[in-house]
C-alpha cells in the first residue's frame, strides 16, 4: 500500500521511517512475547522487572527503598508504588521501616519472591533469545546504543 503524503507535514515520508514509531512497534511485539511467557507465573512483565531488579539491588546488602528501586528501573516512582503493593499482597516482597531515613520503607524479596524469580529468569531470558536472534552478532550493537540513549 502506497501511503500519500498530503495532509500533514512529518520529517518522515512513512510511518516505517521513524525510529519512534518502530521502537515502539518492536516494543509491543516483545512485549506481547514476555507477557505471554509469563503469565503462566501469574506475573506481568512490570512485575517481574521490580521483582528481579530488587533482587539484584539486594545484593548490595544496603536497604533498598522504593524510590531506589524505581530510580533503578527508570519506572515512575508511583507505578512502581502500585506494583510493589501487588507484589506485596502476592506474598513476593515485604516492607519494613528503614532504618535510618524514617520517612521510607525498605523492601526485600521474601523466600517466595526469591523462588518465583529463580523460576522466572530463564524464561524471560529465553524469549530474549529467541527474539533478539535475528540480529546475531549485531545484538551487542543493539545493546550499546540503548546503553547510549540511556546515559544522562
Amino acid at each position: 500500500m502506497k501511503l500519500l503524503h498530503k495532509n500533514f507535514d512529518s520529517e518522515f515520508e512513512k510511518p516505517g521511517d521513524s525510529p519512534g514509531f518502530l521502537l515502539w512497534q518492536v516494543s509491543n511485539l516483545w512485549q506481547r512475547k514476555q507477557r505471554d511467557a509469563l503469565k503462566p507465573l501469574d506475573l506481568t512483565h512490570t512485575q517481574f522487572v521490580l521483582l528481579t531488579s530488587l533482587s539484584w539491588l539486594e545484593q548490595s546488602e544496603e536497604p533498598i527503598t522504593q524510590v531506589q528501586l524505581a530510580h533503578y528501573t527508570k519506572v515512575d516512582v508511583m507505578m512502581t508504588s502500585q506494583v510493589l503493593r501487588t507484589l506485596e499482597k502476592k506474598k513476593l516482597v515485604h516492607r519494613s521501616p528503614h532504618p535510618v531515613d524514617t520517612r521510607a520503607n525498605q523492601i526485600h524479596t521474601t523466600l517466595l519472591g526469591k523462588d518465583l524469580f529463580a523460576k522466572a529468569l530463564p524464561v524471560v531470558e529465553k524469549i530474549d533469545t529467541e527474539f533478539f536472534s535475528r540480529l546475531h552478532e549485531e545484538s551487542g550493537q543493539l545493546i550499546r546504543l540503548f546503553q547510549q540513549l540511556l546515559d544522562k
